[in-house]
This record gives C-alpha cells, structure tokens and sequence, in this order.
C-alpha cells in the first residue's frame, strides 16, 4: 500500500488526524486511491506519496485529499465541511468551513 506524509500544520489546518483514513485523487492522472495520513515536518509544505502509492503520482500534481465525517441528522443541515486550498509551494490560500 502506502501512506500520505502532510506537514503536521497542514494536518492541523484541515483538521485531519495522524493514521486517519483518507481517499485521495490526482487531478494530473484521475488516479484515486485510499490510504492513510503520516505526520510531516512543521512548516515543510510537505505532501508526499510513500510507498506504492508514490506510483501514482509525480512532483507538481495537484492532489484533493478528502476526509470523510458522520454527522446526525440535526447537525447535517448546518454542517459545513472544511476546505482548504494550497498554492504550489502547499501554503493556504483560502480556507473556508470547519
């Protein structure tokens, strides 16, 4: 399989949680797959494919990374979910919900 390293504030930031679940998609090559997040550096701007899942992907492609939350059904109407989108180097240009 393989993992996901994120730059621990970037984790932070869109609220996920180290060894969560996550799915992924390569918006280069329409790749998807599911896997798992591992804590990167602090302020490294690192989002690195690890293992055979490194296969699907290169330097420069632009990535969603997507969580996934259960919420009942008084929660669900208000419920926003949080997005965050980088700029090349990985850095937040616009974050909204969360």
């Amino acid at each position: 399989p393989g993992s996901l390293t994120i730059a621990e504030d970037l984790i932070e930031q869109a609220g996920f949680h180290p060894y969560e679940r996550i799915l992924c998609g390569n918006m280069a090559n329409g790749a998807r797959w599911e896997t798992y997040v591992i804590r990167g550096p602090r302020g490294s701007g690192a989002i690195e494919l690890n293992g055979a899942v490194a296969h699907l992907g290169r330097v420069g492609d632009r990535l969603t990374i997507m969580a996934f939350a259960e919420v009942d059904a008084a929660e669900a109407e208000g419920w926003q979910p949080r997005v965050l989108v980088l700029d090349r180097d990985n850095r937040v240009v616009r974050s909204t919900g969360g």
